[in-house]
C-alpha cells in the first residue's frame, strides 16, 4: 500500500465534499457526451451482412433478434486465434451478466468475430457464457467497420512500440503478434427502423473501458488500477485465478 496521508473525520469530510463536486461535474459532462452520442447522425447499411450463427445463417436485420436497437462486441478472435484473450473475455463476462437487463430496454446484444463459428462456440461453452456469439465469416462485417485485417483496419502502433501485452495476449490466444493484431476490439450500435438498419456510433481501444466495470470498481479503491507499467498484464480468463 502506497505512502498516503491520514486526517481527522471532520478533515477528510472537507475534502470529500471538495472532491463531491467534482464528481457531479464528471457525471454531468458524462451525461452531455450520451446526449452527444444519441445525436451523431445514422448511416444506412446497405451492404446484405449474412453472419454464422448457432441458429444457422442470418442477416444483420435478423441479429437485432425482434428488438429496434443491436449492440455488438467486436471480440479479437481471429481465424488463426485458438481461444479468446484475458482482455477481451473479460469483457465478455461483464456484457454476460447484463443482457437480461438490456433485453428490457429493448437492445440486443452480441459478440462477433472473424473466427470459424465452430472456435467461438467451443470458446464460449468453456467460459460459460449466454452471450450470443457470431462470426461474421466472409461477409466482411468486421473488416467494413475497421476491427479485422483489412484496408480499413483501426490504425494500429509501430511493431516496434508495441506494448508487452500484444505479445502476452498473442500467445494467450494460441497465435503470434501479427495473427493477434489481424484484429482490433470494438463496439458498434445499430438501430432497426422499418425494416431499414443503421449504423449510429462506434469506438475503440480505451473508449471501451465502460465495458470493463471492474476499472471503474478498482478506481473507487485505496490502490486503484495498480497496473503501472504492467498495463492489463495482470487479467486472467475468470477461470484462471489464484483462488
Amino acid at each position: 500500500m502506497p505512502a498516503h496521508t491520514t486526517a481527522t473525520r471532520e478533515a477528510w469530510l472537507t475534502a470529500r465534499e471538495d472532491l463531491l463536486e467534482r464528481e457531479k461535474e464528471h457525471t454531468r459532462l458524462g451525461d452531455e457526451l450520451a446526449r452527444r452520442r444519441r445525436e451523431l447522425p445514422w448511416v444506412r447499411v446497405d451492404k446484405a451482412y449474412r453472419f454464422d450463427t448457432s441458429d444457422g445463417p442470418r442477416t444483420l436485420v435478423e441479429l437485432f433478434d425482434g428488438r429496434s436497437q443491436l449492440l455488438v462486441y467486436h471480440f479479437m478472435f481471429g481465424p488463426s486465434y485458438e481461444a479468446g484473450d484475458a482482455v477481451n473475455s473479460s469483457i465478455a463476462d461483464a456484457i454476460d451478466g447484463v443482457l437480461p437487463h438490456l433485453q428490457a430496454r429493448d437492445v440486443t446484444m452480441l459478440l462477433v468475430s472473424h473466427a470459424p463459428l465452430d472456435k467461438l462456440q467451443a470458446y464460449r461453452q468453456r467460459m460459460g457464457w449466454n452471450v450470443p456469439w457470431v462470426s461474421d465469416g466472409a461477409g466482411g462485417f468486421n473488416a467494413d467497420y475497421g476491427f479485422s485485417e483489412g484496408d480499413d483496419l483501426v490504425p494500429l502502433p509501430d511493431p516496434g512500440d508495441l506494448p508487452p501485452i500484444v505479445e502476452h495476449n498473442a500467445k494467450a490466444a494460441g497465435t503470434d503478434a501479427a495473427g493477434y493484431l489481424s484484429e482490433a476490439p470494438g463496439f458498434s450500435v445499430f438501430a432497426l427502423e422499418d425494416g431499414v438498419v443503421f449504423h449510429t456510433y462506434s469506438t475503440t481501444w480505451r473508449g471501451l473501458e465502460f465495458l470493463m466495470s471492474y476499472y471503474a470498481i478498482l478506481d473507487r479503491a485505496p490502490k486503484g488500477r495498480d497496473e503501472g507499467e504492467a498495463w492489463q498484464l495482470w487479467l486472467r480468463r475468470h477461470d484462471e485465478y489464484d483462488r
